[in-house]
């Protein structure tokens, strides 16, 4: 099929995030330690950004770093650096919504995209970032799938980005100051990447005019999160450029399952093999991961009550993370790692997560071998109840992996 193929770009909260992607996303977007909308995520240091860069394009992956807060003068010196590091490290474009910023990023000869929080919602707003140079556009959440079709016909050079799966704010575009409000301070705004979610909790919400109580302790304006994986082939023959999953602040193994499912959802469509099978398999998977509940989003119609998650103020994934392990010596002549199981069995074709604590170290690994005691070919280990029974078993394991490195399945709440 001789068509170019949709970008799928995946987020980043820390090295592993990208040990977690390197065979499945076409991009990468992250942040530094400053001027980002996602400062609660570890983000990565300025001075090591050379080597994310470096090891993105080794694995043929595009790099976008995040500068899309809003700026003060007190700031551009510090952005003036890190544009410059930017420079040096070859980003492939950074992600922006200040105009000063753009600016700058010009002058310095950097690919731009304009960011979500800049709210591009028609075509002549479209039009004006793509005069001034924007190599693509990160349209505004709240439109429909007819609308961005309208949009990208309008436009002629640069590229259409939207979301398809994550969170999603009960706000325009994330432009809230009901954190700053609840805190108190300008430390906590939205809009400079320290959100605390006050959205997230539970609310009395009482009509003074009518004398009503609406909402009695409700999380009435809790948003389910966006999940598009079965609307994909509609967004592709949208002609839409790069598919964007949010979760900066989320954790490996959830970053690696969602790209994973995105990145055969999408060659699935490019082979001509997308069934309803095939969806229901995807959202088994993704609905073991993080998630709020899913939604559509605006992407369709306004969203309804349907759209929020009422009754839970967090996670209802299916499953969750519980650490087995840890790895107590790595031999890669034999690529094979000795681990301590603390609790519960393993048998093969189980599939066990190792991931570092200090360390970069992300495997997710299907179990093909066990060894215990000099006895080879077992099918299972003993089961683990206590530190009295803990076992020391050996593993085949298809990356490097570091002594302490904690091992960890997926299990039923």
């Amino acid at each position: 099929m001789n068509r170019k193929k949709v970008e799928l770009m995946a987020p980043l909260k820390n090295i592993k995030s990208l040990n977690a992607v390197i065979e499945t996303a076409d991009a990468v977007y992250f942040g530094v330690e400053g001027l980002n909308m996602r400062m609660f995520s570890d983000n990565f240091k300025l001075n090591n950004l050379q080597n994310i860069v470096k090891k993105c394009h080794e694995n043929e992956i595009k790099a976008y770093l995040t500068t899309n807060i809003i700026m003060y003068e007190n700031e551009f010196e510090l952005l003036d650096s890190m544009l410059e590091k930017a420079v040096e490290a070859e980003i492939d474009a950074i992600i922006v919504h200040d105009i000063g910023t753009i600016e700058l990023a010009k002058e310095k000869g950097l690919n731009f995209h304009i960011s979500t929080q800049a709210s591009i919602s028609n075509s002549r707003t479209a039009k004006f970032y793509e005069s001034l140079g924007a190599q693509r556009l990160i349209l505004a959440r709240e439109l429909s799938l007819e609308q961005i079709k309208d949009i990208k016909q309008k436009i002629s050079k640069a590229e259409i980005e939207t979301f398809v799966h994550g969170a999603q704010c009960t706000s325009i575009s994330g432009r809230c100051y009901f954190s700053a409000e609840i805190c108190g301070s300008q430390e906590y705004s939205a809009n400079r990447g320290r959100c605390v979610q006050p959205c997230r909790r539970r609310w009395r919400v009482y009509d003074d005019q009518d004398n009503e109580l609406l909402y009695d302790g409700a999380f009435f304006i809790n948003a389910k999160d966006l999940c598009m994986i079965e609307h994909l082939p509609k967004m592709i023959e949208a002609k839409i450029d790069a598919f964007k999953i949010e979760g900066r602040m989320r954790d490996p193994i959830y970053i690696e399952e969602v790209t994973a499912c995105y990145r055969e959802a999408i060659d699935a469509y490019y082979n001509d093999i997308f069934t309803p099978e095939k969806v229901k398999n995807w959202l088994k998977r993704l609905n073991k991961v993080y998630n709020r509940g899913f939604s559509t989003g605006f992407y369709f119609d306004l969203p309804k009550g349907s759209e929020i998650q009422s009754e839970h103020d967090g996670n209802i994934a299916s499953h969750k993370k519980i650490e087995i392990g840890k790895v107590l010596n790595y031999f890669p002549e034999k690529k094979a790692a000795k681990i301590l199981l603390t609790s519960g069995s393993l048998k093969l074709k189980d599939e066990i997560f190792i991931i570092g604590t200090h360390t970069d170290t992300f495997l997710k690994q299907e179990i093909n071998s066990i060894q215990i005691k000099g006895k080879k070919n077992l099918s299972e280990t003993p089961f683990v109840s206590s530190k009295e029974n803990r076992i020391t078993i050996g593993i085949q394991v298809d990356k490097p992996v570091k002594k302490n490195d904690k091992i960890y399945v997926m299990g039923l709440k």
